[in-house]
C-alpha cells in the first residue's frame, strides 16, 4: 500500500478526525504521524485520531503551521499513514520530562525491547528515529545530547509549536498527550531512508562571541563585552531598535567547517537577547546572511529525488516560514514538495545531531 497523506481544516475534533479517516482509511495502518495546530485541544484530538484511524501507533505534536504535499497551511491537521510494508517494525515511547535522563535511558531500553534487539545492536544505516519535543521547555539541547550519548541511531525531528502564542506545546503518543516531554519512534523502512538537513545562509564575515550568558534562560547578556543588542545590531549594520526586524535574515551560526548550525534570536529582553537555542559563553559565532530558501530547498530535494521516494516528513523552522511569508514565497516553497507525498510542520527548533534553528530537517522514505 502506498504512503498516504491527508489534510483537514475542519474545526472540531470529531469533524477533523472523521475527515482524516475518510481520506486515510484504517486498513493496515502501522504508523500514523500527524501534526496539528494548537487551536485544537491536543488531548482530545490525540485520543480521537488514535481511535478512529486504527493504527498500531499514532504520534504527533502541536504546531505553528502545517505542511502538506504542495502547500503550507495554518490552523489545520496533516497526517501521514504508513502500512507495515512502508514502516517495517516500529517501536515508540513517550518521555514525560525532557530533563529526566534516567527516563530517557528507560525509554531507549523499552524501544530495544519492542524491537527485540538492544538499541546498541540496531544498525543505524537501516533504522530511522523520529523525535518530537516540547518546544517551550528549554530542554532540547540536553535531551538530544543525552540521546546522542546513549545511541548511535539517527534521530530527526522538531520542537512542537503553539501558533506563536508561546504559552504551551504538546507531544502525543497513542492517544495520550503531554507537555514538557518528548516522543520517540524507531522504525525500519524496508526500502531505506535518507536524512536531509538544509539551511539557506552564507557567512557575512562578521563574528560575535558571547561573553556573558544566562545559559539556563538562553539569554545572551553581552557579545564581545558589550550589551548584546548593541553589539548584534552593529554587526549587521542596524540599530538596536530595528534589530528584531533584521535578525531573521542575519542569525548566528556555530560553524562546522563551512556548514552552519544556526542559532536564532527569539526576542530582545530587558537583560539582553534571548535565543531559541542554547548559547555558551566564549563560543565564537558567525553572523550569517540569508539566501534563497526556495531555490536552495529545491536543489537539495532534486538531488535526493534522483532515486525513487515514497514519502517525506519535513520539520521546518517557524523562522523559515516567517521569512518565506515576508518574501512572498510561501506558495513557492510549498510547491517544491509537489513531487512526493509530504507532511510536516513549522517548528520551534529542529533536531538532527543536536538542536538547531532556521533549518529544515527532513526524513525521506525510499
Amino acid at each position: 500500500m502506498p504512503v498516504r497523506v491527508a489534510h483537514t481544516a475542519k474545526v472540531t475534533v470529531d469533524s477533523a478526525a472523521a475527515d482524516l479517516h475518510h481520506q486515510l482509511g484504517d486498513a493496515a495502518n502501522s504508523l500514523v504521524i500527524y501534526f496539528a495546530s494548537s487551536s485544537y485541544p491536543q488531548g482530545e484530538l490525540a485520543a480521537a485520531l488514535h481511535g478512529v484511524l486504527g493504527a498500531t501507533h499514532t504520534l504527533g505534536c502541536s504546531t505553528s503551521g502545517e505542511i502538506i504535499t504542495g502547500a503550507l497551511k495554518k490552523r489545520s491537521v496533516v497526517a501521514m499513514a504508513l502500512s507495515a510494508e512502508d514502516s517495517g517494525p516500529v517501536a515508540v515511547k513517550m518521555v514525560k520530562d525532557l530533563h529526566d535522563r534516567a527516563a530517557l535511558e528507560r525509554a531507549l531500553a523499552s524501544l530495544g525491547d519492542q524491537l527485540g534487539t538492544p538499541l546498541r545492536d540496531v544498525d543505524p544505516a537501516t533504522h530511522a528515529g523520529i523525535v518530537l519535543m516540547d518546544g517551550l521547555s528549554r530542554g532540547e539541547e540536553r535531551f538530544l545530547d543525552a540521546l546522542g550519548d546513549l545511541t548511535d541511531l539517527p534521530f530527526v525531528g522538531g520542537s512542537a509549536g503553539d501558533d506563536l502564542d508561546f504559552v504551551q506545546t504538546w507531544v502525543t503518543l497513542d492517544g495520550r498527550a503531554t507537555t514538557g516531554g518528548a516522543v520517540l519512534a524507531v522504525f525500519q523502512p524496508p526500502r531505506g531512508f535518507e536524512i536531509i538537513k538544509t539551511q539557506s545562509f552564507v557567512q557575512s564575515g562578521a563574528r560575535l562571541v558571547p561573553t556573558k550568558v544566562d545559559e539556563e534562560q538562553r539569554v545572551v547578556l553581552e557579545f564581545d563585552g558589550k550589551p548584546a543588542a548593541d553589539a548584534y545590531a552593529a554587526a549587521i549594520g542596524s540599530s538596536p531598535a530595528e534589530l528584531s526586524t533584521k535578525w531573521i535574515s542575519h542569525p548566528l551560526g556555530l560553524m562546522a567547517g563551512n556548514e552552519p548550525f544556526v542559532r536564532s534570536p527569539q526576542q530582545v529582553t530587558d537583560a539582553g537577547v534571548a535565543f531559541y537555542c542554547a548559547m555558551k559563553e566564549g563560543t565564537p559565532l558567525s553572523v550569517l546572511t540569508s539566501t534563497d530558501i526556495v531555490a536552495d530547498t529545491r536543489r537539495v530535494l532534486d538531488t535526493a529525488l534522483q532515486r525513487p521516494a515514497s514519502g517525506l516528513i519535513n520539520f521546518n523552522c517557524i523562522l523559515r516560514t516567517l521569512d518565506l511569508e515576508a518574501r512572498g514565497q510561501r506558495e513557492a516553497y510549498g510547491a517544491v514538495f509537489n513531487v512526493v507525498p509530504t507532511v510536516g510542520f513549522s517548528t520551534y527548533g529542529e533536531a538532527y545531531v543536536g538542536h538547531v534553528n532556521q533549518t529544515a530537517t527532513m526524513l525521506l522514505l525510499r
